[in-house]
Parts: structure tokens; sequence; C-alpha cells
């Protein structure tokens, strides 16, 4: 069994689900604890996932007490008198997503870091998350946002929508251990977001990607881009991942490497790699290489030094032309900052 999570989510008035919660979802769960489960819901393999009420959630809470599961049972008690959707979500392989609680229960093994970017299969994740009004009362159907905001005034209270995206915000389903988020609303569920990792107010971080470990991210991290420990995003710069016009460019930045403020990349960078402020490095961009005299050698394309360390890249000021030299000195994160998260 690839993964299993028990959950309770929202649906609109049709029966369709908006989102699914998975308080402690599983990878690669005990055999014994999965044929337990199969035996008592009936599970006949493949994946899929199954509505849950409350005699199936009591009975599977005494399941869980005696198998001496006693968060799974702690789970299932506060489950089993809710009016809201339960649902229990089989996943026996990583292969591509049919229902909306199989998109959110591989989301959260991201945000959870059960599984790195790029570590599970996420085709066909786009039409199944519906796009949903993030609002103080939870998700609602777009096309039962307003009765439902008539519905708040009449009775005297504000309905505030936070967003209209298919994906929530990480917090609101995951807080991992050891992170500072200084705005949580630029971080979606499906991001992995590495332990002495600070996330600072105009730091984004897409699903799909993340940082490895203590990192500074003042920038944006694109989906499917991943960050290496001890590496700084400087403030408004921007790495390109595939659903931003990155083709099929997987990009990744290396351990120790610093994105300059308003600078932009569009390569793999490998370890001790420097943009200067405000450079937006293309894939196609002519680079200019320098000896360490710093006299021009020659001009290359910049996907050629795809991968490489201890670069540093900067713009000539008098003429405009974008250079490269090898770095001897290595950038490093404030450990003062990144200690204590």
């Amino acid at each position: 069994m690839f993964s299993l999570a028990i959950g309770i989510g929202t649906k609109n008035n049709k029966g369709e689900w908006l989102e699914v919660y998975y308080p402690k979802p599983m990878m690669h769960p005990d055999e014994k604890l999965v044929e337990a489960i199969r035996n008592l819901i009936r599970y006949e393999g493949g994946n899929t996932c199954v509505e849950l009420d409350s005699e199936t959630c009591h009975a599977l809470e005494e399941l869980f007490e005696n198998l001496d599961e006693q968060e799974l049972a702690s789970i299932m008690l506060s489950l089993e008198e809710s009016d809201r959707p339960r649902v229990i979500t089989f996943l026996e392989t990583d292969s591509a997503l049919t229902s909306t609680p199989e998109a959110y229960l591989k989301l959260h093994l991201l945000s959870h870091r059960m599984v790195k970017p790029h570590g599970v299969n996420l085709q066909g994740i786009f039409p199944l998350l519906p796009n949903v009004a993030w609002t103080s009362e939870g998700p609602i159907d777009l096309t039962e946002l307003q009765e439902r905001q008539i519905k708040a005034r009449a009775e005297g209270r504000y309905l505030s929508v936070n967003s209209v995206d298919k994906f929530p915000k990480m917090t609101d389903y995951v807080v991992p251990a050891g992170v500072r988020i200084a705005h949580t609303a630029r971080v979606r569920l499906g991001a992995y977001v590495g332990e002495g990792t600070t996330v600072m107010h105009e730091g984004f971080i897409n699903f799909n990607a993340g940082t490895e470990g203590k990192s500074m991210v003042e920038g944006r991290i694109s989906a499917g881009i991943w960050v290496g420990e001890g590496s700084d995003l400087g403030g408004g710069c921007s790495t390109m991942g595939t659903l931003s016009g990155g083709n099929d460019i997987v990009v990744s930045i290396g351990r120790n490497c610093l994105i300059g403020a308003e600078a932009g990349v569009n390569i793999p960078l490998g370890d001790h790699c420097t943009i200067e402020a405000g450079l937006y490095l293309t894939a196609g961009s002519k680079v200019t290489l320098l000896d360490n005299e710093r006299k021009p050698v020659k001009t290359v394309k910049a996907s050629t030094l795809a991968g490489q360390s201890n670069l540093l890249f900067w713009r000539n000021s008098q003429t405009g032309a974008i250079e490269c030299l090898t770095k001897k000195t290595a950038f490093a994160l404030n450990d003062e900052l990144h200690a204590h998260n």
C-alpha cells in the first residue's frame, strides 16, 4: 500500500468534494493494519476512497484501540459524531489521480514531508481540484457563495472571503515543525517546507516545490522547484518552474546559493552559486565566461552552465553583458537567525 489516510472534508450541495483534511496520513502503512481495515471496510484493492458513517467510524476506533494505534483511535473518536463528510482513502499505487480526496492526500504527503517534490505522481490534479471560495467559515462552492453571504448578513455575521483558488493555504492543513511563515496565505498546500526554513512576508512556495532545510525565502519558489539547504532567495526574486514558462526544464537551486533581490533564474544551479540583484538568468541568456583575471574567455548560453557549482553571475555595469566568474568564497546563512525556528 503506497498511502492510506482517514479524513474529514467538505462537499457542495451536489455532493461533490471540495476539499479533505487528513490529520494523520500514512506512507507504506503496516500490512497488518491495512489488512484489518480491509476486512472492516471491505476494501477490494486499487486506488479509491470510501465515505464513512458514524457506525463505521466507531468500529474503526475499536479496531485501532485493539491494534494499540492510540492516535488513530483518538482521531476516530473525534470524527465519530461529526455530521461532516468523512472518508478513508486508499492509494494502493502511486498512479495518476482519479478523485479529489486522492489529490488532497498527495498534497498532504508533500506538506508532511513524507515525499519530496517530484516524488509523487500528480498527473491529472488540476481538474480534480475545484475552484473554491476559502472563507472565514471554511470552503464554499462558488455557486453557493452568495447565498451563504446573504445568510451570514441576515444573522448579523460577516463572511470574509480570503481567497478564490484551487489550492488552500498549507497551514490550514499542515504546520511542519521548525518553520517560520510570516504570511501563511503565500504557502500553498502541497509545499514542502524544510525544517529551519523562514518564509518572509513576500516569500511564496507553490505546491510540489520547496526547501530542503534551513533557507531564507523572500522570493518566489514556483511549482516544481527544489531549493537546497542553506540557500537564500532575496526579496522579489523568481525561480521559473515548469508552470511558469520554464518548458520541460526541471529547475533546482543547489545548497548555499544566493539569488539576489529582484533577480531570477531559469536554469538549475549547483552549490555555492550567486546571481546578483536584478539579474534574470534565462536558459537562452548569453553569458561571457571570465578567467581568474576577469578577462573574457568565451560566450555561451546559460543552459550550458546548468548544474555547475561555485558560479557568480553579474551584469557588467558598463557594457550590460552578463558575465560569469568562478567563486572562491562560500555564502552562508545567518546561523542565529535560522537555528531557533
